[in-house]
């Protein structure tokens, strides 16, 4: 079974307490839910010739959940112990550089990914096979995931992630205060981790 992590998350600089604290009630709605589907999906299971309709269906709610689960895993864990520019030396900066030119092409890549019509997230990814990071959008919370690769940073789209600081259109206030309270050091290591 999955528990809900918990996250040291300073006071933050545009994302209120508040909105933090209502997306972490989201937050533990998944990893519920991942948990119940897999409770169901067992219990169903003794009798799969009747239940195969609903196996499946429940199969593909789990993806949803599960990745909901862990995408905001991602996303809380790199606010935990405060703001912390990248380290010009580290490794994940010269990746960076080394994939996207510059660091600063690279924030804006990543800002303009977040600004995508509809709900989902701005993801950054490294992919071992070849060696480089990836940036996507994952729509909702599962469609779109590179196969393969880890996540190393998640940028929530969804209006829940800014709804108590943010009216929707002026979400691009909220993804320059996601960026100005960014622990960058808790990026790194899910950088050295996907390596």
């Amino acid at each position: 079974m999955f528990t809900a992590k918990t996250f040291n998350i300073p006071e933050l600089s545009g994302i209120s307490q508040k909105n933090i604290e209502e997306h972490l009630k989201l937050y533990s709605g998944y990893v519920n839910n991942s948990n119940l589907i897999l409770s169901k999906i067992k219990e169903l299971s003794q009798d799969t010739p009747n239940n195969m309709y609903v196996i499946g269906e429940l199969q593909r709610r789990f993806g949803f959940e599960f990745d909901g689960m862990r995408n905001h895993e991602i996303y809380f864990s790199s606010f935990e112990g405060g703001t912390k520019e990248i380290d010009t030396e580290s490794s994940l900066y010269k990746k960076i550089t080394e994939d996207f030119e510059s660091f600063e092409l690279f924030i804006a890549h990543l800002k303009t990914i977040a600004m995508t019509r509809g709900v989902g997230w701005a993801m950054l990814y490294f992919d071992k096979q070849t060696n480089r990071l990836l940036t996507t959008w994952v729509e909702e919370q599962h469609l779109g995931q590179l196969v393969g690769c880890a996540p190393v940073l998640a940028l929530d789209m969804w209006e829940h992630a800014y709804v108590y600081d943010f009216p929707t259109s002026a979400k691009k206030d909220y993804v320059e205060a996601f960026f100005k309270n960014l622990n960058w050091s808790v990026i790194e290591e899910n950088f050295k981790k996907a390596q």
